[in-house]
């Protein structure tokens, strides 16, 4: 079996290109820094930096998504390769391919993390409807993710 779950923070904004073709499809690569869980003899606290890639619609969710800074959860596969640079000299990868990606912080959290989104005003509990909704302010809705 190879499954690979992950948790960190994206060291950069994605790099996002598309394929050629009729159906040309999103191939988004972003580095994550996931924090190790023990510190040796009182060292600072060191990460590991996780090449990740993602596909099609994943990818376009992270284009749309994903900036430096954020939180996020990573369920994927771990994939090697290789190829001869410049230099002729063969370079190995491992790349984790992203099956599911999803969000693990809020967006006024990961502000605090120096993500620089900037929210915008919530509604108070006291806008319920009869039937147990909110209604959702006028200019907020392209901010959300299920539009």
């Amino acid at each position: 079996m190879n499954k690979v779950i992950l948790m960190g923070r994206l060291t950069r904004d994605p790099e996002v290109r598309y394929s050629q073709g009729e159906q040309a499809t999103a191939i988004a690569r972003y580095t994550l820094a996931v924090d190790r869980r023990f510190r040796r003899d009182g060292d600072q606290q060191t990460a590991d930096f996780i090449n990740c890639v993602a596909f099609g619609r994943s990818g376009e969710f992270a284009e749309k998504y994903f900036h430096k800074g954020i939180k996020v959860v990573v369920t994927g596969r771990i994939q090697t390769g290789s190829y001869t640079n410049q230099e002729g000299q063969k370079v190995y990868t491992t790349d984790v391919v992203v099956e599911e990606q999803e969000f693990a912080e809020s967006k006024a959290a990961s502000e605090g993390q120096g993500g620089g989104y900037q929210p915008a005003g919530r509604p108070e509990p006291s806008a319920a409807v009869g039937d147990g909704f909110m209604n959702i302010p006028d200019g907020i809705d392209e901010e959300l993710p299920f539009n």
